[in-house]
């Protein structure tokens, strides 16, 4: 795979916060899973239109995750995730 089509999964999702200032969510039963994306790219185009979409409610929050770290975490920021058997 050539590097600059690295496959870097990242997950947008997003919830009403109990205060702006943190990350705790008010009902994580209620979280919006938008999707997993197969780059930062498409994530951020994802987590922007949620985000607009919610700017009436000043607690919803919409989170993009870097999904590609948590499945090799020994890897280098940017890194394509090592091939499992």
């Amino acid at each position: 795979m050539e590097p600059q089509n690295k496959q870097l999964l990242h997950l947008v999702f997003g919830g009403e916060l109990v205060d702006i200032g943190g990350t705790e969510f008010r009902d994580p039963a209620k979280l919006d899973i938008v999707g997993i994306f197969p780059n930062y790219a498409s994530a951020v185009s994802a987590w922007r239109a949620k985000a607009q979409g919610s700017v009436d409610n000043a607690n919803m929050r919409y989170f993009v995750v870097h999904l590609h770290r948590f499945l090799d975490p020994a890897a280098p920021a940017g890194a394509a995730p090592a091939a499992q058997p």
